[in-house]
């Protein structure tokens, strides 16, 4: 009897054992699951962040430049890598249009005409910044398709400058 009592007590422990070992297991794999869903939002937030301070820089960039007088209307530029990189996600396509409204600075009025300062004491410069990116995990980005295809993910920025 007392040996049927003791097999009793270590199939119970071992029981109770794997069980514990279960329960173990998909708690790691929900902290794992999580810990993966916050690194991706983590670098998708610094990415946004990325796009709005190069869209800061180059909307001064365009400042400087119409300040120069070299009327120039749009700027463009690869960030962190080639175009077929940029296109793979693995940096930042910089686009930044430029309209003059006036004509004091000796560059032609490129807003469409419909606004005539003739006798203008400044130019307003209107400068539209766009900001694409792709996330590298995307199938778009890891096919590299063109922007015309996907434009990925585009932060905008518009000011409005007074020369």
């Amino acid at each position: 009897m007392i040996k049927n009592t003791i097999k009793m007590r270590s199939a119970f422990s071992m029981i109770t054992a794997f069980f514990v070992i279960l329960i173990m297991a998909s708690v790691t794999v929900f902290i794992m699951n999580l810990s993966g869903k916050m690194i991706q939002e983590t670098g998708a937030q610094y990415r946004k962040e990325q796009a709005i301070l190069y869209a800061k820089s180059y909307t001064e960039l365009a400042i400087m430049a119409a300040t120069a007088r070299n009327c120039i209307t749009t700027i463009t530029a690869n960030v962190d890598g080639n175009a077929v990189q940029v296109r793979q996600g693995q940096g930042y396509r910089i686009i930044v249009n430029i309209q003059y409204v006036g004509n004091d600075n000796g560059c032609p009025n490129t807003f469409g005409g419909a606004i005539t300062t003739n006798n203008s004491k400044g130019t307003i410069v209107l400068i539209d910044a766009y900001v694409h990116y792709r996330d590298p995990e995307h199938p778009n980005a890891i096919a590299g398709l063109p922007w015309a295809n996907d434009s990925g993910i585009t932060y905008h920025r518009r000011s409005l400058q007074r020369l």
